[in-house]
Protein backbone atom coordinates (compact mmCIF):
# COMPACT_ATOMS: atom_id res chain seq x y z
CA UNK A 1 0.00 0.00 0.00
CA UNK A 2 1.66 3.14 -0.92
CA UNK A 3 2.03 5.40 2.45
CA UNK A 4 1.08 9.25 1.25
CA UNK A 5 3.61 11.73 2.58
CA UNK A 6 2.01 15.06 2.63
CA UNK A 7 4.32 18.26 2.97
CA UNK A 8 3.34 19.72 6.47
CA UNK A 9 5.42 23.15 6.31
CA UNK A 10 8.19 24.10 3.92
CA UNK A 11 11.27 26.25 5.72
CA UNK A 12 12.19 29.63 4.19
CA UNK A 13 14.73 29.73 2.13
CA UNK A 14 15.08 26.53 1.95
CA UNK A 15 15.27 24.44 -1.68
CA UNK A 16 11.55 23.30 -1.22
CA UNK A 17 11.17 26.95 -1.52
CA UNK A 18 13.10 27.32 -4.14
CA UNK A 19 11.43 24.60 -5.89
CA UNK A 20 8.08 26.10 -5.16
CA UNK A 21 7.03 22.94 -3.26
CA UNK A 22 3.68 23.66 -0.73
CA UNK A 23 2.28 22.63 2.18
CA UNK A 24 -0.33 20.23 1.06
CA UNK A 25 1.72 18.50 -1.82
CA UNK A 26 2.85 15.14 -1.92
CA UNK A 27 6.34 13.59 -2.14
CA UNK A 28 5.54 10.43 -3.94
CA UNK A 29 8.99 9.15 -4.79
CA UNK A 30 12.91 9.96 -5.18
CA UNK A 31 14.31 8.71 -7.89
CA UNK A 32 13.06 4.98 -8.58
CA UNK A 33 12.38 4.81 -5.14
CA UNK A 34 9.73 4.67 -3.05
CA UNK A 35 9.60 5.95 0.75
CA UNK A 36 8.27 4.20 3.52
CA UNK A 37 9.42 6.70 6.34
CA UNK A 38 12.15 9.47 7.64
CA UNK A 39 14.52 6.97 7.30
CA UNK A 40 14.03 6.16 3.56
CA UNK A 41 13.59 9.80 2.97
CA UNK A 42 16.87 11.14 4.36
CA UNK A 43 18.97 8.20 3.02
CA UNK A 44 17.53 9.17 -0.35
CA UNK A 45 18.09 13.15 0.23
CA UNK A 46 21.88 12.15 0.88
CA UNK A 47 22.78 12.42 -2.81
CA UNK A 48 23.72 15.18 -4.26
CA UNK A 49 21.58 15.08 -7.26
CA UNK A 50 17.63 13.47 -6.79
CA UNK A 51 15.21 13.70 -8.76
CA UNK A 52 11.53 13.75 -6.98
CA UNK A 53 8.39 13.02 -7.80
CA UNK A 54 5.78 15.70 -6.83
CA UNK A 55 1.83 15.38 -6.58
CA UNK A 56 0.47 19.09 -6.35
CA UNK A 57 -1.76 19.72 -4.67
CA UNK A 58 -4.46 19.70 -7.24
CA UNK A 59 -3.42 16.39 -8.77
CA UNK A 60 -0.98 17.16 -11.14
CA UNK A 61 2.30 15.48 -11.28
CA UNK A 62 5.75 16.84 -11.73
CA UNK A 63 9.46 15.67 -11.44
CA UNK A 64 11.82 18.27 -9.86
CA UNK A 65 15.87 17.58 -10.98
CA UNK A 66 17.46 18.77 -7.90
CA UNK A 67 21.16 20.01 -7.36
CA UNK A 68 22.36 20.29 -4.00
CA UNK A 69 25.27 19.75 -1.62
CA UNK A 70 24.92 16.41 -0.07
CA UNK A 71 23.11 15.78 2.91
CA UNK A 72 22.25 19.30 2.49
CA UNK A 73 17.86 19.40 3.85
CA UNK A 74 15.09 20.06 1.40
CA UNK A 75 13.72 22.41 4.03
CA UNK A 76 10.63 20.00 4.53
CA UNK A 77 8.83 19.58 7.38
CA UNK A 78 6.15 16.10 7.61
CA UNK A 79 3.04 15.78 9.27
CA UNK A 80 4.55 12.97 11.31
CA UNK A 81 8.00 13.07 12.07
CA UNK A 82 8.50 9.40 11.14
CA UNK A 83 6.58 9.94 8.17
CA UNK A 84 4.92 6.97 8.90
CA UNK A 85 2.35 5.38 11.67
CA UNK A 86 3.87 4.27 14.84
CA UNK A 87 4.36 0.57 15.17
CA UNK A 88 2.34 -1.13 18.07
CA UNK A 89 3.63 -4.09 20.26
CA UNK A 90 2.93 -7.69 19.58
CA UNK A 91 3.47 -8.78 22.73
CA UNK A 92 1.08 -9.56 25.80
CA UNK A 93 4.05 -8.95 28.20
CA UNK A 94 3.03 -10.62 31.97
CA UNK A 95 5.18 -7.74 33.30
CA UNK A 96 3.66 -5.06 31.20
CA UNK A 97 2.66 -1.50 32.99
CA UNK A 98 0.22 -0.72 30.59
CA UNK A 99 -1.68 -3.39 31.17
CA UNK A 100 -2.10 -2.28 34.76
CA UNK A 101 -3.28 1.32 33.95
CA UNK A 102 -7.30 1.77 35.65
CA UNK A 103 -10.07 2.19 32.78
CA UNK A 104 -11.05 6.44 31.61
CA UNK A 105 -7.73 7.56 31.20
CA UNK A 106 -6.85 8.97 27.88
CA UNK A 107 -6.55 6.74 24.63
CA UNK A 108 -2.92 6.99 24.08
CA UNK A 109 -2.10 5.52 27.96
CA UNK A 110 -2.80 2.42 26.27
CA UNK A 111 -0.99 2.20 23.32
CA UNK A 112 1.74 0.65 23.81
CA UNK A 113 4.70 0.81 20.95
CA UNK A 114 7.51 -1.35 19.69
CA UNK A 115 8.66 0.53 16.94
CA UNK A 116 12.68 0.58 16.44
CA UNK A 117 12.66 3.82 14.58
CA UNK A 118 11.53 5.28 17.96
CA UNK A 119 14.81 3.08 19.17
CA UNK A 120 16.84 5.13 17.40
CA UNK A 121 15.00 8.39 17.85
CA UNK A 122 14.01 8.72 21.41
CA UNK A 123 15.75 6.48 23.10
CA UNK A 124 12.73 3.42 23.34
CA UNK A 125 13.20 0.05 24.18
CA UNK A 126 12.08 -2.48 21.64
CA UNK A 127 11.69 -6.20 22.18
CA UNK A 128 12.50 -6.93 18.53
CA UNK A 129 9.19 -9.31 17.94
CA UNK A 130 8.24 -6.62 15.44
CA UNK A 131 11.10 -7.34 13.30
CA UNK A 132 11.66 -9.49 9.63
CA UNK A 133 14.90 -10.10 8.21
CA UNK A 134 13.84 -6.77 5.82
CA UNK A 135 13.38 -4.89 9.10
CA UNK A 136 17.11 -5.81 10.65
CA UNK A 137 18.45 -5.21 6.77
CA UNK A 138 17.34 -1.66 7.24
CA UNK A 139 18.57 -0.80 10.79
CA UNK A 140 21.90 -2.08 9.90
CA UNK A 141 22.00 -0.34 5.84
CA UNK A 142 20.91 2.89 7.74
CA UNK A 143 22.95 2.50 10.80
CA UNK A 144 20.28 2.73 13.22
CA UNK A 145 22.37 3.17 16.20
CA UNK A 146 22.72 2.77 19.21
CA UNK A 147 19.53 0.73 19.29
CA UNK A 148 18.36 -0.57 22.82
CA UNK A 149 16.93 -3.83 23.28
CA UNK A 150 14.23 -5.18 26.00
CA UNK A 151 15.71 -8.45 26.48
CA UNK A 152 14.14 -9.86 29.50
CA UNK A 153 16.11 -13.42 29.52
CA UNK A 154 18.20 -14.70 27.60
CA UNK A 155 16.27 -18.11 27.73
CA UNK A 156 14.22 -18.36 24.49
CA UNK A 157 11.51 -20.74 26.01
CA UNK A 158 11.45 -18.25 29.23
CA UNK A 159 11.75 -15.00 26.83
CA UNK A 160 7.96 -16.84 25.21
CA UNK A 161 6.50 -17.15 28.46
CA UNK A 162 7.10 -13.73 29.35
CA UNK A 163 6.30 -11.74 26.51
CA UNK A 164 3.87 -13.96 25.93
CA UNK A 165 4.69 -13.97 21.64
CA UNK A 166 5.88 -17.75 19.90
CA UNK A 167 8.34 -15.76 17.87
CA UNK A 168 9.92 -14.14 21.36
CA UNK A 169 12.62 -16.87 21.75
CA UNK A 170 13.43 -17.07 17.50
CA UNK A 171 14.45 -13.39 17.68
CA UNK A 172 17.07 -13.75 19.79
CA UNK A 173 18.97 -14.34 17.09
CA UNK A 174 19.24 -11.29 15.89
CA UNK A 175 21.38 -10.11 18.21
CA UNK A 176 24.39 -11.78 16.28
CA UNK A 177 23.42 -10.02 13.15
CA UNK A 178 23.69 -6.68 14.99
CA UNK A 179 26.92 -7.98 17.10
CA UNK A 180 28.13 -8.91 13.66
CA UNK A 181 27.20 -5.34 12.21
CA UNK A 182 28.79 -3.87 14.84
CA UNK A 183 25.94 -2.19 15.54
CA UNK A 184 25.70 -0.22 19.20
CA UNK A 185 23.37 -1.98 21.48
CA UNK A 186 21.95 -1.14 24.87
CA UNK A 187 20.35 -3.67 26.63
CA UNK A 188 17.30 -3.98 29.74
CA UNK A 189 15.93 -6.49 31.68
CA UNK A 190 12.68 -6.25 33.54
CA UNK A 191 13.07 -8.47 36.55
CA UNK A 192 10.40 -10.59 37.53
CA UNK A 193 10.35 -12.35 41.01
CA UNK A 194 10.23 -16.31 40.37
CA UNK A 195 10.60 -15.89 36.63
CA UNK A 196 13.84 -14.41 35.13
CA UNK A 197 15.76 -13.52 38.44
CA UNK A 198 18.44 -15.92 40.19
CA UNK A 199 20.40 -17.64 38.42
CA UNK A 200 17.88 -16.82 35.41
CA UNK A 201 19.54 -13.67 35.48
CA UNK A 202 22.85 -15.26 36.03
CA UNK A 203 22.75 -16.56 32.92
CA UNK A 204 20.90 -13.83 30.67
CA UNK A 205 24.08 -11.53 32.20
CA UNK A 206 26.43 -14.04 30.81
CA UNK A 207 25.28 -14.50 27.47
CA UNK A 208 24.98 -10.85 26.72
CA UNK A 209 28.39 -9.77 28.03
CA UNK A 210 29.67 -12.18 25.09
CA UNK A 211 27.77 -9.39 23.08
CA UNK A 212 30.62 -6.54 24.38
CA UNK A 213 31.93 -4.31 23.62
CA UNK A 214 29.09 -3.84 20.74
CA UNK A 215 26.23 -4.35 23.42
CA UNK A 216 27.53 -1.41 25.65
CA UNK A 217 25.15 -1.69 28.42
CA UNK A 218 22.62 -3.44 30.37
CA UNK A 219 19.87 -2.35 33.19
CA UNK A 220 18.29 -4.30 35.63
CA UNK A 221 15.38 -2.96 36.28
CA UNK A 222 12.04 -4.17 38.90
CA UNK A 223 8.97 -4.94 36.93
CA UNK A 224 6.39 -2.18 38.39
CA UNK A 225 2.88 -3.38 39.91
CA UNK A 226 0.44 -0.88 40.16
CA UNK A 227 -2.64 -1.78 42.69
CA UNK A 228 -4.52 -2.66 39.09
CA UNK A 229 -3.55 -6.33 38.03
CA UNK A 230 -7.14 -8.44 38.19
CA UNK A 231 -6.64 -11.14 35.86
CA UNK A 232 -3.38 -10.89 35.16
CA UNK A 233 -0.36 -12.98 35.71
CA UNK A 234 0.56 -13.18 39.52
CA UNK A 235 3.58 -11.09 40.60
CA UNK A 236 4.88 -10.27 43.85
CA UNK A 237 6.96 -7.65 44.82
CA UNK A 238 10.98 -7.66 45.44
CA UNK A 239 11.70 -7.42 49.11
CA UNK A 240 14.59 -6.35 51.00
CA UNK A 241 17.08 -9.71 50.40
CA UNK A 242 15.56 -9.82 47.15
CA UNK A 243 16.95 -6.62 46.10
CA UNK A 244 20.67 -7.51 47.81
CA UNK A 245 20.77 -10.59 45.70
CA UNK A 246 20.23 -8.74 42.48
CA UNK A 247 22.68 -6.27 43.59
CA UNK A 248 25.38 -9.21 44.40
CA UNK A 249 24.57 -11.08 40.74
CA UNK A 250 25.07 -7.51 39.24
CA UNK A 251 28.29 -6.69 40.79
CA UNK A 252 30.02 -9.81 39.93
CA UNK A 253 29.21 -9.06 36.28
CA UNK A 254 30.79 -5.98 36.57
CA UNK A 255 34.03 -7.12 38.08
CA UNK A 256 33.85 -9.32 35.47
CA UNK A 257 33.38 -6.59 32.83
CA UNK A 258 35.69 -4.54 33.84
CA UNK A 259 39.06 -6.64 34.27
CA UNK A 260 37.59 -7.76 30.91
CA UNK A 261 36.85 -4.54 28.73
CA UNK A 262 36.99 -1.71 31.47
CA UNK A 263 33.49 -0.70 31.83
CA UNK A 264 31.19 -2.43 33.95
CA UNK A 265 28.18 -3.35 31.49
CA UNK A 266 25.09 -4.13 33.85
CA UNK A 267 23.65 -1.84 36.28
CA UNK A 268 21.66 -1.89 38.74
CA UNK A 269 17.88 1.16 38.46
CA UNK A 270 18.84 3.15 41.83
CA UNK A 271 15.00 1.44 43.01
CA UNK A 272 17.28 -1.42 43.68
CA UNK A 273 19.57 0.45 46.32
CA UNK A 274 16.93 1.99 47.75
CA UNK A 275 15.16 -1.37 48.58
CA UNK A 276 17.98 -2.78 49.97
CA UNK A 277 19.33 -0.19 52.19
CA UNK A 278 22.69 0.39 50.24
CA UNK A 279 23.52 3.53 48.96
CA UNK A 280 24.20 3.98 45.23
CA UNK A 281 27.75 3.80 43.97
CA UNK A 282 29.94 6.22 43.53
CA UNK A 283 30.10 7.72 40.11
CA UNK A 284 32.78 6.38 38.28
CA UNK A 285 30.60 3.19 38.33
CA UNK A 286 27.83 4.48 36.46
CA UNK A 287 30.17 4.57 33.21
CA UNK A 288 28.66 8.00 31.54
CA UNK A 289 25.28 7.26 33.18
CA UNK A 290 24.52 5.09 29.54
CA UNK A 291 21.06 3.98 30.95
CA UNK A 292 19.79 6.89 33.04
CA UNK A 293 16.20 7.09 31.37
CA UNK A 294 15.91 3.31 33.41
CA UNK A 295 16.15 5.38 36.50
CA UNK A 296 19.94 4.00 36.61
CA UNK A 297 22.24 6.95 38.28
CA UNK A 298 19.90 9.40 38.40
CA UNK A 299 20.20 9.69 42.37
CA UNK A 300 23.85 9.59 42.39
CA UNK A 301 24.12 12.23 39.00
CA UNK A 302 22.06 14.54 40.97
CA UNK A 303 23.86 14.20 44.48
CA UNK A 304 26.90 15.10 42.62
CA UNK A 305 25.65 18.04 40.32
CA UNK A 306 23.81 19.66 42.94
CA UNK A 307 27.22 19.82 45.34
CA UNK A 308 29.11 21.18 42.51
CA UNK A 309 26.26 24.05 41.72
CA UNK A 310 26.08 24.97 45.85
CA UNK A 311 29.82 25.46 45.74
CA UNK A 312 30.18 27.58 42.56
CA UNK A 313 27.00 29.44 44.01
CA UNK A 314 28.66 29.99 46.89
CA UNK A 315 32.14 31.51 45.45
CA UNK A 316 29.86 33.77 43.44
CA UNK A 317 27.91 35.55 46.44
CA UNK A 318 30.64 35.45 48.97
CA UNK A 319 32.00 38.46 45.57
CA UNK A 320 28.73 40.23 46.09
CA UNK A 321 27.54 42.72 48.63
CA UNK A 322 24.04 42.65 50.48
CA UNK A 323 21.51 40.48 52.12
CA UNK A 324 19.66 37.49 50.13
CA UNK A 325 15.52 37.49 50.44
CA UNK A 326 14.72 35.07 52.75
CA UNK A 327 12.42 32.48 50.63
CA UNK A 328 10.35 29.21 51.84
CA UNK A 329 9.61 26.26 49.40
CA UNK A 330 8.22 22.83 49.21
CA UNK A 331 9.71 19.88 47.03
CA UNK A 332 7.16 17.27 46.27
CA UNK A 333 8.64 13.95 45.86
CA UNK A 334 8.06 9.88 45.42
CA UNK A 335 9.01 7.78 48.43
CA UNK A 336 12.20 6.01 46.16
CA UNK A 337 14.09 9.38 46.52
CA UNK A 338 12.75 10.93 49.70
CA UNK A 339 15.47 10.52 51.65
CA UNK A 340 17.79 11.79 49.25
CA UNK A 341 16.22 15.24 48.72
CA UNK A 342 15.81 15.71 52.21
CA UNK A 343 19.38 14.99 52.70
CA UNK A 344 19.96 17.75 49.44
CA UNK A 345 17.51 19.98 51.03
CA UNK A 346 19.66 19.77 54.14
CA UNK A 347 22.61 20.60 52.07
CA UNK A 348 21.22 23.80 50.22
CA UNK A 349 19.73 25.18 53.63
CA UNK A 350 23.40 24.69 55.52
CA UNK A 351 25.17 26.47 52.34
CA UNK A 352 21.94 29.73 52.27
CA UNK A 353 20.99 29.97 55.73
CA UNK A 354 18.20 32.73 53.60
CA UNK A 355 15.96 29.81 52.47
CA UNK A 356 13.68 26.91 54.06
CA UNK A 357 13.45 23.82 51.70
CA UNK A 358 10.48 21.49 53.41
CA UNK A 359 10.51 17.94 51.33
CA UNK A 360 6.65 16.33 50.63
CA UNK A 361 6.76 12.40 50.72
CA UNK A 362 3.84 11.80 48.20
CA UNK A 363 1.94 8.58 48.54
CA UNK A 364 1.23 6.85 44.97
CA UNK A 365 -2.68 6.17 46.12
CA UNK A 366 -3.75 5.93 42.37
CA UNK A 367 -1.61 3.22 40.99
CA UNK A 368 -0.68 2.09 44.77
CA UNK A 369 1.89 2.17 47.67
CA UNK A 370 4.22 -0.59 45.31
CA UNK A 371 4.78 2.09 42.71
CA UNK A 372 7.49 4.63 44.21
CA UNK A 373 8.81 6.64 41.72
CA UNK A 374 8.09 10.55 41.12
CA UNK A 375 7.31 10.33 37.10
CA UNK A 376 3.98 8.06 38.25
CA UNK A 377 2.76 10.64 40.42
CA UNK A 378 -0.44 12.27 39.86
CA UNK A 379 -1.95 15.47 39.60
CA UNK A 380 -4.85 14.16 42.11
CA UNK A 381 -2.48 12.59 44.62
CA UNK A 382 -0.27 16.11 45.20
CA UNK A 383 -3.73 17.83 45.64
CA UNK A 384 -5.27 15.61 47.90
CA UNK A 385 -2.36 15.14 49.97
CA UNK A 386 -0.55 18.76 49.74
CA UNK A 387 -3.96 21.11 50.08
CA UNK A 388 -4.17 22.91 53.04
CA UNK A 389 -0.34 22.59 53.52
CA UNK A 390 1.51 26.32 53.69
CA UNK A 391 3.74 25.51 50.95
CA UNK A 392 5.72 28.54 50.89
CA UNK A 393 6.71 30.70 48.25
CA UNK A 394 6.66 27.80 45.63
CA UNK A 395 6.08 24.10 45.30
CA UNK A 396 8.91 22.31 42.91
CA UNK A 397 8.04 19.28 41.20
CA UNK A 398 9.84 17.69 38.77
CA UNK A 399 9.10 17.77 35.13
CA UNK A 400 9.33 14.07 34.95
CA UNK A 401 5.79 13.83 36.44
CA UNK A 402 4.13 15.66 33.48
CA UNK A 403 3.69 14.23 29.82
CA UNK A 404 6.51 14.99 27.32
CA UNK A 405 6.24 18.50 26.21
CA UNK A 406 3.19 19.33 28.17
CA UNK A 407 1.95 20.33 31.60
CA UNK A 408 -0.96 17.80 31.93
CA UNK A 409 -0.24 14.90 34.72
CA UNK A 410 -0.88 11.21 33.97
CA UNK A 411 -4.40 11.75 35.40
CA UNK A 412 -4.87 14.63 33.07
CA UNK A 413 -5.08 17.31 35.80
CA UNK A 414 -2.90 19.86 34.66
CA UNK A 415 -0.16 22.26 36.11
CA UNK A 416 -2.83 25.43 35.96
CA UNK A 417 -5.61 23.22 37.97
CA UNK A 418 -2.91 21.93 40.44
CA UNK A 419 -1.91 25.41 41.35
CA UNK A 420 -5.44 26.31 41.69
CA UNK A 421 -6.39 23.95 43.92
CA UNK A 422 -3.35 24.43 46.16
CA UNK A 423 -3.37 28.25 46.24
CA UNK A 424 0.50 28.38 45.20
CA UNK A 425 3.10 29.02 42.34
CA UNK A 426 4.46 25.36 40.72
CA UNK A 427 7.74 25.24 39.53
CA UNK A 428 7.88 22.75 36.84
CA UNK A 429 11.86 21.75 37.69
CA UNK A 430 14.19 19.70 34.89
CA UNK A 431 16.34 17.06 35.59
CA UNK A 432 19.61 18.64 36.45
CA UNK A 433 21.10 19.79 39.83
CA UNK A 434 21.81 23.36 38.30
CA UNK A 435 17.85 22.91 37.52
CA UNK A 436 17.03 22.06 41.13
CA UNK A 437 19.21 24.56 42.89
CA UNK A 438 17.89 27.65 40.61
CA UNK A 439 14.22 26.41 41.33
CA UNK A 440 14.48 26.86 45.25
CA UNK A 441 16.70 29.85 45.22
CA UNK A 442 15.20 31.78 42.61
CA UNK A 443 12.05 30.04 41.13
Amino acid sequence: MHKKHIVKEVKPGSIAEEMEIEPGDEIVRIGDNDIEDIFDYDYLCMDSYLEVLVRKKNGEEEILEIDKDEDEDLGIVFDSGLMDECRSCRNRCVFCFIDQNPRGMRKTIYFKDDDTRLSFLQGNYVTMTNWSEEEIDRIIRYRMEPINISVQTMNPELRVKMLRNKTAGDVLKFLDRLYEAGITMNGQIVLCKGLNDGDELRFSLQKLMGYMPVMQSVSVVPVGLSKYREKLYPLVPFEKEDAREVIDIIESFQKKAMEKYGTHFVQASDEWYIKAGIDVPEEERYDGYLQLENGVGMIRLLMEEVREVVREEKKKRAKKSGTPKKRTVTIATAYSVYETIVMLAGEIMEAFPEVKVNVERIRNDFFGEQITVSGLITGQDLTAQLKGKDLGDALLITHYMLRSGEEVFLDDMTVTQVRETLQCPVVIVKSSGKDLLDAVLKG
